[in-house]
């Protein structure tokens, strides 16, 4: 199982891209939101992916597929996303054409509309979006799109975990700081990463809605 590929860019496609590694060349598809942040990339660049690999099948033949994305966390998300009935990785590809961060809000505000807006995704799927993943996907709200996180070390303590997450998705450290303080006084019962980073979205939410 392939889990990451550091190689260098040779080329990008409406949908792919290709690396050298050692001689061999990789065909690795990316979410079009995401190979919109390569435009500038030159020939000989080094980017590394974080990979989901799956074999495609059809009567004739299988077919190993690379999907990349930036860090662990965009990986994350398309794992949860693609647990939605009848959104398997081929149509999860297509479907985040813009960043992540806008689906996580939409689903986390239950928005069928701006998701019947992504590609494959009509009124009945983007209800059973919502249905499955609402409350679920809060912390991928948090990411800044535009930047190029640095992957994050594993922590045993989830409130350090979390900070580490918020300072890989390039909020400064102090500030990452603030935000957990908060969400841990707004919830006290919160016991794990995951619903310290859900509280932590939901109170950024709450002062954006203020404004």
């Amino acid at each position: 199982m392939i889990t990451r590929i550091d190689g260098a860019f040779v080329e990008a496609s409406e949908n792919s891209v290709t690396l050298s590694i050692n001689g061999l060349f990789y065909e690795v598809f990316v979410p079009s939101s995401i190979l919109k942040t390569l435009e500038n990339a030159s020939e000989g660049k080094p980017l590394s992916f974080f990979i989901y690999h799956y074999v495609q099948t059809d009567p004739s033949r299988s077919i190993p597929t690379l999907i990349g994305f930036r860090n662990r966390i965009e990986r994350e998300f398309f794992e949860k996303f693609i647990t939605v009935s009848g959104i398997g990785p081929k149509a999860a590809l297509k479907a985040l054409s813009v960043p992540i961060s806008q689906i996580a809000n939409a689903i986390d505000n239950a928005d069928p509309v701006f998701l019947k807006t992504l590609p494959g995704v009509g009124e009945q799927r983007a209800r059973e979006i919502i249905a499955k993943l609402q409350g679920k996907v809060g912390r991928f709200g948090l990411i800044q799109d535009g930047r190029l996180p640095q992957e994050a070390p594993l922590q045993a303590d989830f409130k350090q975990e979390a900070l580490e997450v918020l300072s890989q998705l390039q909020y400064r450290r102090d500030e990452a700081q603030r935000m957990i303080q908060l969400a841990l006084e707004a919830n006290r019962r919160i016991s794990s990463v995951e619903e310290l980073l859900n509280e932590v979205y939901r109170q950024k939410s709450a002062k954006t809605l203020v404004r």
